[in-house]
């Protein structure tokens, strides 16, 4: 899996993401890759403002969380966030792993596809200015 551009976000893990045992709820995971994905894609400079901006909308359109060590309250996370595919579609390789000792705690992938806003058709291809950011930020 080749890493197109990366980004990452340090996180402690607040009281109300964990269940009565401390261990963080597993459907919070997807946020803590959400805000990881925001990073990258505010570092490239094409945020969801700017997908809206360029007419097409980007839902997430498959998941997968791979939980290998529970994440508990008030732990402190690194999230990384690669983006591994880009043309036909966009899709985020993610690691979870505890800031202070590297361990290993999460992995997991995002897939978002382009839809245009006005026909709400799905694209096949991500949009031109879309692939433009991305190509030019890789050899930048």
């Amino acid at each position: 899996m080749k890493t197109l551009i990366s980004a990452f976000v340090e996180l402690e893990v607040p009281f109300h993401d964990v269940d009565v045992m401390g261990v963080v709820w597993h459907g919070h995971y997807l946020k803590y890759f959400e805000q990881a994905r925001t990073a990258l894609l505010q570092k490239i400079g094409f945020d969801y403002p700017q997908m809206i901006e360029i007419g097409y909308v980007w839902p997430v359109v498959e998941s997968y969380v791979k939980y290998l060590r529970p994440i508990r309250y008030s732990q402190r996370i690194k999230v990384d966030a690669q983006m591994v595919e880009y043309e036909n579609r966009l899709r985020m390789a993610y690691v979870i792993t505890d800031r202070d000792t590297g361990e290993k705690l999460t992995k997991g992938e995002t897939t978002q596809v382009a839809i245009e806003i006005n026909t709400k058709e799905l694209q096949f291809v991500s949009p031109r200015r879309f692939i433009e950011i991305v190509e030019q930020v890789n050899n930048g």
